[in-house]
């Protein structure tokens, strides 16, 4: 099998509000590797947030260390983690996080143009992303004229512009019904396959946990592995 693209080893996060503390993640230590689609499963409040954050340089553990690509992102400074979260991972939040004053292309084209992207470049790839995502008719559309499915679709499309090579999704269905939130998991599913990367799902939905490669359950801070059943 190839080198994992992601290593977390023995990750401890604690949160103080005064003389008390809570204890976020506990020791969490696992692996992801190219091409894999993993969900991680768990209540609200269960630290599913947590640990995403830890991944994608958002925050930062108390104990442990997270390697992405290579690249031990608890001990890169400001300057690489910007780096890291522009130009190796993506993130899709539950929020979608759209540009209101901006066209569906607009949105998807304002990870390249903080890059520099050359304007052809950029236009033929918002043209790639948007019918990959099946809103090649929704170019101009902002995104108060989409509905939830369709902004969402959006959001994955920008968070792959700069061609990531992880995919960290937060809750991305779950402003949405539950068959609009199978078509965006499986969305990703594909997506997956076709652009090669490797994205780490956070859900608390149950019908979705079926669409991933491996399932990673989160509770009070654990995380253990879940075994998929055949259906």
């Amino acid at each position: 099998m190839n080198e994992p693209l992601v290593v977390v080893e023995g990750v401890r996060k604690v949160y103080r509000t005064g003389p008390k503390e809570v204890v976020a993640l506990r020791e969490v230590t696992f692996s992801a590797y190219p091409g894999e689609l993993i969900a991680i499963r768990g209540r609200s409040g269960s630290g599913k947030t947590t640990l995403l954050n830890q991944i994608g340089g958002l925050d930062r553990p108390d104990a442990g260390r997270v390697t992405v690509a290579g690249q031990e992102v608890t001990a890169l400074g400001e300057d690489q983690l910007l780096a890291l979260r522009r130009d190796v991972v993506g993130f899709v939040f539950q929020s979608f996080g759209l540009i209101p004053v901006l066209s569906a292309a607009e949105n998807v084209g304002v990870p390249m143009r903080l890059l520099r992207t050359p304007v052809d470049e950029r236009e033929k790839r918002i043209r790639m992303l948007l019918s990959l995502v099946g809103l090649e008719q929704h170019v101009n559309q902002r995104p108060y004229e989409l509905s939830g499915g369709q902004r969402q679709r959006v959001a994955i499309a920008r968070a792959l512009a700069n061609r990531p090579r992880l995919l960290i999704a937060d809750e991305p269905t779950g402003q949405l019904d539950s068959q609009t939130g199978r078509q965006i998991m499986q969305l990703l599913r594909a997506l997956v396959r076709s652009e090669g990367v490797t994205a780490l799902v956070a859900t608390h939905d149950p019908s979705l946990i079926t669409l991933a490669d491996r399932v990673l359950e989160i509770s009070d801070g654990v995380l253990r592995e879940t075994v998929l059943q055949e259906s």
